[in-house]
């Protein structure tokens, strides 16, 4: 495991996501989710933020509420006074943000920015609550995650977006490019479009920039074993029993 280089990463051992709350019971980004992952022993989540039409951090994963909820709508157009109506799997309310920060204040959060929006409503609720320590944001856009370091300064823990890790790629096989500063994470796919992602090298490639790497979304025992025989540093998960199983044979749950 690479030098901790963010109070974020600071934690014994692997660094264990529960994605989505743990989306494999369906309901994904809930309260609900999120408390029988904290029951289960993680300390690390892993969710999503867009805004209401009136400007609410709302962590849910898609721009609009028809795949999970029984409510249909684009999140960004409606206000939160409709938005808190839905329910995921026809159950489980949506939930704000800052709520979630509240209710769980011994978790970290991985926080991937979906909209633009939401961008500055996340920034201003780390500095107003004080959660430097305990959110590492993300997005797929490079450009939307420098904004938000730029805004927040050096003790937001940011990951990359596409553009940095395929640079980080491009380094791994000895072909010079640039990458962000500042990032104290990778958080990538293990591969995409068929393409293989994270290896011996690419993970070599991180740990001497000093950054962890964090694989998203890993379902499966054989796989989940495979990344921490290459010296992974994290791992996202849908099924919190498979992770922690996989974590404690190997004597690294904590």
């Amino acid at each position: 495991m690479t030098h901790v280089r963010h109070p974020y990463l600071d934690h014994p051992s692997v660094l264990a996501f529960a994605h989505r709350g743990g989306a494999a019971d369906g309901l994904e980004n809930t309260a609900a989710a999120f408390r029988r992952a904290a029951d289960a022993g993680y300390r690390y989540f892993e969710t999503d933020v867009h805004t209401t039409s009136d400007g609410k951090l709302v962590a849910f994963h898609d721009g609009t509420l028809d795949r999970v909820t029984d409510t249909r709508g684009r999140i960004a157009a409606l206000p939160w006074s409709e938005v808190r109506r839905a329910r995921v799997a026809g159950k489980e309310p949506l939930a704000l943000f800052e709520e979630l920060l509240e209710e769980f204040p011994q978790a970290r959060w991985n926080v991937d920015i979906k909209a633009e929006p939401a961008l500055v409503p996340l920034v201003d609720l780390i500095r107003r609550t004080g959660a430097w320590d305990r959110v590492c944001v993300g997005s797929f856009s490079e450009g939307r995650v420098a904004r938000a370091a730029r805004l927040a300064g050096p003790r937001l823990a940011t990951s990359y977006g596409v553009l940095g890790v395929l640079g980080l790629r491009l380094r791994s096989f000895g072909i010079p490019a640039a990458v962000r500063a500042g990032a104290v994470c990778a958080q990538v796919p293990e591969s995409q479009g068929g393409i293989r992602v994270v290896d011996r090298r690419f993970v070599r490639a991180a740990h001497d920039r000093g950054l962890q790497v964090h694989v998203w979304t890993v379902n499966d025992a054989d796989r989940m074993a495979a990344l921490l025989d290459l010296g992974v540093d994290g791992i996202m998960t849908d099924h919190l029993e498979t992770l922690r199983t996989v974590l404690t044979d190997r004597g690294v749950w904590v």
